[in-house]
């Protein structure tokens, strides 16, 4: 198995490398940027990359999409110093397999690793706690809400990335009555907006809770 890591920090790389150079049948490469990561992905077509969300070159999650671009089966694994929720959904959105923070243990560094080039995703324990507490708490917000079964339908189909328009055409309902319903369900789930509606279908879509 071939390991590109990419980060900007030389010890976090010399400790990467040392603790993959542990392990039978790993080698790995290093890049310290945006370039030179992309570059070394194009040349080497590493099984999977290790990489961190915050590089000086700019985001490393920019990098995750441009691999994503150039390679849709890309493995990627992030590995950052934020033990945090938002950040691991939003590498999952870039097209992440695994996110481990830089807390937790080399054991699950190589655990997220291994699953990677199977394909299988992984998440360091903290944060997978964080995780299904999250989608925990939003379940019971959607059963305390109450909403009806055309309002469970007009969010999946929010979350599928339908308009208002589009979600009329398709029940046979005008428009205001679409609009309408969102202004109840807006009510329910606590959010004021329609791009915080939108975002709520999409993260319950995610959490298997809508759709």
């Amino acid at each position: 198995m071939k390991v590109l890591i990419v980060d900007d920090h030389v010890i976090v790389r010399e400790g990467v490398g040392r603790l993959l150079a542990e392990l039978d049948g790993i080698e790995y490469i290093e890049a310290e940027g945006l370039q030179e990561g992309l570059a070394l992905f194009r040349k080497s077509k590493p099984d999977v990359v290790v990489l961190d969300i915050n590089l000086r070159e700019g985001s490393g999650l920019e990098l995750l999409r441009r691999f994503m671009i150039e390679d849709p089966a890309a493995k990627v694994v992030v590995f950052s110093m934020y033990s945090d929720v938002v950040y691991a959904t939003s590498a999952r959105r870039a097209g992440a397999l695994g996110y481990v923070s830089k807390s937790a243990t080399s054991d699950q560094l190589v655990t997220a690793i291994r699953r990677a080039a199977r394909g299988e995703p992984y998440v360091d324990s903290a944060i997978a706690g964080e995780i299904a507490v999250a989608a925990f708490s939003t379940a019971e917000l959607i059963a305390d809400s109450q909403l009806t079964n055309r309002e469970l339908e007009i969010l999946r189909m929010l979350a599928d990335g339908r308009s208002m328009l589009d979600i009329g055409n398709a029940l046979g309902i005008a428009y205001k009555t679409v609009a309408n319903t969102c202004t109840r369900i807006k009510a329910k789930v606590g959010v004021d907006r329609t791009a915080d509606l939108i975002r709520f279908a999409l993260e319950n879509r995610r959490n298997h809770i809508v759709g």
